[in-house]
């Protein structure tokens, strides 16, 4: 049967819109991938403000219930955010000055240890069923001593990168304080430049991704004390050297999720090889899988509960992508930051919550309805006084 002119020029039509909107599809995405570029080239640009804003926000995550007791007892929100603020710098260097004192005086034993144990390694590859020569490591060592010493920055890098760390360091105990002590206020203000139709939703938007934050890092200093208590005990126990320092970096190390546990745990087996030997290697390695398996099994569901809700492929990416962004910092920050952007999408995207607000406001004046929380009613209700 013959094509009608009609149905010709009608499937002409529907190709035309459809190529139309593809090409509208295709040029929306290119315009968010380069604005996300964009952003984040500015963030990593300005790398140690970043870092400073990131930790300052996290901080305050773990900081702010004892500050909320406080204040019920009667204290001033400045005091109590002082208080919390010399708290966490005391926890932070009391473990750090009592770690460098016992590494201080173990450091002569574990470089003979070092030695002993590097030449004991040394001879079980060269008479081991390995395809190596004695005189093949001995090649190799140099070689691998000097990309060792090329990666280590010289001496003005090294200045530099002390003064910007110190520097990000002090900012983010700054806006710590702040953050603690005038948080609800600021969002306040931010919440008076949103338009007043999208402001509950931007308020409930900002809460859940708070939210989110809080119980991810409640969650992952739990997760850390257990680990760091349960390899530093096996370490003690084997005696094993720097035992302590070991714990600290298993610790630090389960704010990187994956990658961190593994570095951790092979550097405990590094140690305990070189210098206790395989036997107690073997020891430690076995006691880090039984911690690691305790983690993932019973502490992540139980601490984690549903805080962050995302599948294993995705914090790969994620601590993949800020390892190449931001090196170690980034590794840390990147999952609550993910977590905590995909919370507030999820409730920006909410169309059950969005057919709330279009029910509640029905015009370009603000709601008489009270928003749900603190910020959204002072943003309401109190005059723009930090203008």
């Amino acid at each position: 049967m013959p094509t009608t002119p009609d149905r010709t020029s009608g499937s002409r039509r529907q190709l035309r819109a459809a190529l139309l909107h593809a090409g509208a599809v295709c040029g929306s995405v290119l315009l968010i991938a380069a604005t996300v570029l964009a952003v984040g080239w500015l963030l990593v640009l300005l790398a140690p403000v970043t870092l400073a804003v990131v930790a300052a926000l996290l901080l305050a995550a773990l900081l702010i219930p004892g500050v909320n007791i406080l204040v019920r007892l009667r204290f001033p929100r400045a005091a109590a955010a002082l208080a919390a603020v010399v708290g966490l710098l005391a926890a932070l260097i009391l473990p750090l000055f009592l770690v460098g004192q016992q590494a201080a005086g173990q450091f002569d034993n574990l470089g003979r240890s070092l030695r002993e144990g590097i030449a004991r390694v040394r001879r079980w590859v060269a008479e081991g069923p390995l395809p190596v020569t004695g005189d093949q490591l001995d090649r190799l060592w140099p070689q691998a001593r000097d990309a060792a010493l090329d990666v280590v920055p010289g001496p003005a890098g090294g200045v530099s990168m002390a003064t910007q760390v110190v520097g990000a360091a002090a900012l983010a105990v700054v806006l710590l304080f702040f953050i603690l002590k005038d948080g609800e206020a600021m969002w306040a203000w931010v919440l008076r430049r949103i338009p007043p139709r999208q402001r509950r939703k931007a308020d409930d938007a900002a809460h859940g991704g708070w939210h989110t934050l809080v119980g991810y890092v409640r969650g992952t200093v739990l997760i850390a004390v257990a680990d760091a208590v349960g390899v530093g005990v096996a370490l003690l126990l084997v005696g094993v050297p720097l035992a302590l320092p070991l714990a600290l970096l298993t610790f630090l190390a389960a704010f990187i999720p994956i990658v961190g546990a593994t570095v951790a745990g092979a550097a405990a087996v590094l140690v305990a090889l070189v210098a206790n030997g395989p036997t107690d290697a073997l020891i430690i390695l076995a006691a880090i899988l039984i911690v690691q398996q305790v983690e993932g099994n019973l502490l992540q569901p139980f601490v984690m509960g549903h805080a962050v809700r995302l599948h294993p492929a995705v914090i790969l990416v994620a601590v993949a992508a800020g390892t190449v962004l931001a090196g170690v910092a980034g590794a840390v920050v990147a999952v609550p930051l993910t977590a905590v952007a995909y919370r507030v999408v999820s409730v920006l995207t909410d169309t059950d919550s969005s057919a709330d607000d279009d029910d509640t406001d029905t015009g370009d004046e603000p709601s008489s309805e009270e928003p749900p929380s603190a910020a959204g009613r002072e943003a309401t209700a109190a005059p723009d006084r930090a203008d």
